[in-house]
């Protein structure tokens, strides 16, 4: 009880004495803004409003102040008693301060010499790439109406085998785009074998995704989730000679006709690796969940299965709009339990997050999810609380799956990576399945 009080009397402090001196937006809150916050507040970006300036920022100052006091900004869900990240995006408590003080001081502006240089960005990139693969055609959205998964697929040309050490999916409209994910087809997949380059196709006339083809993903566009690296101690993602693109894409209607045509940028590595990064195609997933009507905290899990030696490298969550958190936790060939991750979720920040350290799988390591949903009345997102909810496409239904991303041997066979076990396995019930599920699936 001490130690608490002593650290919150030690912030309180630390504000009262940020409050006393004299916090400008040039010289202390712009730099915060510039590593912080810039990257999504700015024109053509995510977020809904610019913080590049003075007058961008100071209509703003105490609705900023709210936010990082909440921990409502920048977007962060991860509990910190559960592993550590290398993209941690929580501000400081000095940063905290500083913006505290400047909306309680009259956000002044500041001498103009005291300002940091602009951050400079790449015109409509987070990074700068080597390759562009692009729709070659425009998408065509109706002002309203429901608009199913859209499925292109997209030639690549590709020559020769290309090692990708970081990758970034963008729409050119990201305001009817809400997600979407670029997949590798290499040579031989029979996922999409039919399809005319350019044109869309719905999930019904796709054929089945199957990992056993060795399909993997890319590039991904979520708000707030920005350019993914594959470079971890030199790994790299493989797509292989005569590889063609399929964009998968979520759009939602914006109430006017619009059009997007999505791209995916890629930085190429110089030499072929040894270490492979592997992106799981939304596994381990619980594709036999069932949420019963006004349930207010139901559970679904989900397992899969590692098949070769591994290292864990990347965790992103993903459901829908009765989402409330998840956990991640490991269970070893040895029977011990690791939980690596706990958070809550934000169905509008699908967020992803790299592992400081990469936790090493040994074959046989089953990854284990454990997700709860809001499926009652007092869930203000949620569409009809009336219904039982099942696995699918759509906002208004739901999933529970997990995109991981793995260092591997570079020769390994992608279809022996994972597998998927346990409740995952299960037929579907009247609910769940949930953690009683392992017992009955004899693990």
């Amino acid at each position: 009880m001490n130690i608490i009080r002593a650290a919150a009397i030690g912030c309180l402090m630390g504000a009262a004495a940020m409050a006393a001196s004299t916090v400008t937006f040039n010289k202390e809150v712009l730099p915060v803004l510039q590593k912080n916050c810039q990257e999504c507040h700015r024109p053509g970006e995510v977020a809904p409003m610019s913080l590049m300036t003075y007058s961008d920022a100071r209509p703003w100052a105490k609705a900023m102040k709210a936010a990082v006091l909440t921990q409502k900004m920048p977007p962060w869900f991860a509990d910190p008693q559960y592993g550590h990240f290398a993209n941690d995006r929580r501000l400081s408590q000095e940063e905290i301060n500083i913006l505290s003080a400047w909306a309680d001081n009259g956000a002044l502006e500041g001498d103009a010499k005291d300002k940091p240089a602009p951050k400079e960005f790449l015109s409509g990139w987070k990074l700068k790439p080597d390759v562009v693969i692009e729709m070659p055609e425009a998408f065509q959205l109706l002002a309203k109406g429901t608009i199913n998964y859209q499925y292109i697929r997209v030639k690549g040309n590709i020559t020769e085998d290309l090692w990708v050490k970081a990758a970034e999916m963008r729409p050119s409209n990201p305001k009817v785009l809400h997600h979407g994910k670029v997949w590798v087809l290499p040579p031989g997949s029979k996922w999409m074998a039919d399809a005319v380059p350019g044109k869309p196709y719905e999930r019904t006339g796709t054929g089945k995704n199957d990992q056993m083809d060795g399909n993997d993903i890319l590039g991904k566009f979520n708000p707030g989730l920005g350019a993914q690296s594959f470079d971890f101690g030199g790994s790299a993602k493989l797509v292989p000679k005569g590889s063609d693109f399929v964009f998968e894409l979520h759009y939602t209607a914006s109430g006017e006709p619009a059009t997007d045509v999505s791209k995916v940028g890629l930085v190429l590595a110089k030499a072929q690796p040894k270490i492979r990064y592997y992106l799981s195609p939304g596994t381990p997933a619980a594709f036999n969940l069932v949420i019963p009507p006004g349930e207010s905290n139901a559970e679904i899990v989900a397992e899969s299965t590692v098949g070769v030696d591994a290292k864990l490298t990347y965790i992103q969550p993903h459901m829908h709009l009765r989402g409330k958190d998840y956990e991640l936790r490991l269970i070893y060939p040895t029977g011990e339990t690791q939980t690596v991750f706990k958070g809550k979720w934000d169905f509008d920040w699908q967020l992803g997050y790299d592992l400081k350290e990469p936790i090493v799988l040994p074959k046989g390591t089953r990854l284990l999810t454990v997700v709860h949903y809001d499926n009652s009345p007092n869930n203000k997102f949620n569409p009809d609380p009336k219904q039982e909810v099942l696995w699918g496409d759509q906002n208004w239904d739901e999933m529970q799956s997990s995109f991981l991303g793995f260092l591997i041997d570079s020769n390994t066979e992608i279809s022996k990576v994972l597998k998927s076990s346990g409740p995952s396995l299960l037929p579907r019930g009247k609910s769940g399945p949930t953690l009683t599920a392992l017992e009955i699936s004899g693990k």
